[in-house]
């Protein structure tokens, strides 16, 4: 596996399928017997609990199954919570699992949640050893560069030859939507005339809070387009990692409220504009790591590409939320 291609093959096709899958209504002493019978694949790590319908519902470790009682059930003593690989997954994809997880083997499993094969960790480990970072920094394969450019709007493949009219056609589209967005944020700006004129320190860091919000909501943004290769999102997918999104975006909101409130009080001596400023940044973070998750949740869930669209609807989106919440709030107080 030296061929940096195969990061894009179908993990499937490196999956073993001599693995043990035991039903859920085993007993120990039966599984235990099952196993002496049917014997066991050439590495074991993990048994895989199935149901009557042959769908994955639990994972047993060795250890388990050796200690349980014998009279236990398989389902008592499994863990029902089992991280396994879709079939359409890469072995890039079977990468990041193991990154992330720390297992040493995955299921592979059809969209009806039957085991089809198992992947360990130990087809991986040459792999893993012999990449070195300067390598891949200077052999990026074309679908990687696509990757970088897809969130910005287009693929670098369709522009690299392209001539200057046809790459002009395929990139303005995304640029109008920031024109489109810039130019609402104006509007929206200009009806808070007066507050910016009183008050020249709301003026002063009103690119710092765009700033702040734009860089969140590609953050989250791009860690949603990763999952998305792999999950299925469905609302309870979707409430779970917005929850998780909304803590860390309102840590980081209030990190970076309370520096640039002290800065504001060290350098202009002006308590409730740094008060005005720290708080719209919370928000700011907040609703961008929204915008961040959902909008490309949405575009997956309608079956358009995530990749592509994604990046200037978010940023826009982002923006406006920014500007009328930024100057809204300090018009109020100030």
């Amino acid at each position: 596996m030296n061929d940096k291609s195969t990061y894009h093959h179908a993990v499937v096709d490196y999956a073993r399928k001599d693995f043990n899958a035991l039903n859920k209504n085993l007993s120990v002493d039966e599984a235990l017997k099952k196993i002496r019978l049917e014997g066991v694949g050439e590495r074991i790590v993990y048994f895989y609990v199935i149901d009557d319908e042959q769908k994955l519902v639990g994972v047993l470790p060795t250890r388990r199954l050796l200690i349980g009682k014998l009279e236990q059930k398989l389902e008592e003593i499994m863990v029902k919570r089992v991280a396994a690989l879709p079939s359409n997954s890469t072995v890039y994809d079977a990468l990041e699992f193991f990154a992330t997880y720390k297992f040493l083997a995955f299921p592979v499993v059809d969209p009806e949640r039957k085991i089809i094969g198992v992947v360990d960790v130990n087809i991986f480990t040459d792999k893993l050893l012999e990449e070195k970072d300067s390598e891949e920094a200077s052999e990026v394969e074309p679908q990687d560069y696509d990757a970088i450019f897809e969130t910005i709007g287009f693929r670098i493949s369709e522009v690299k030859n392209a001539s200057p009219v046809k790459a002009w056609s395929i990139r303005l589209p995304w640029l109008l939507a920031t024109v489109t967005s810039g130019t609402i944020c104006a509007l929206f700006a200009g009806l808070f005339e007066a507050t910016l004129v009183e008050s020249i320190v709301i003026a002063f860091f009103l690119t710092l809070v765009l700033g702040l919000g734009e860089s969140v909501s590609v953050q989250s943004m791009t860690m949603t387009i990763q999952a998305l290769q792999t999950a299925k999102p469905t609302l309870k997918w979707y409430f779970k990692n917005l929850w998780k999104e909304t803590q860390t975006a309102f840590l980081l909101g209030l990190s970076c409220g309370i520096i640039v409130a002290a800065v504001i009080v060290i350098w202009k001596g002006a308590l409730l504009p740094a008060i005005v400023i720290g708080l719209s940044i919370v928000f700011v973070e907040l609703v961008a790591a929204f915008w961040g998750l959902s909008v490309p949740s949405i575009l997956h869930r309608t079956k358009l590409d995530p990749k592509i669209s994604a990046g200037p609807i978010t940023l826009a989106l982002a923006d406006i939320s920014t500007i009328v919440f930024y100057l809204g709030l300090a018009s109020l107080v100030l």
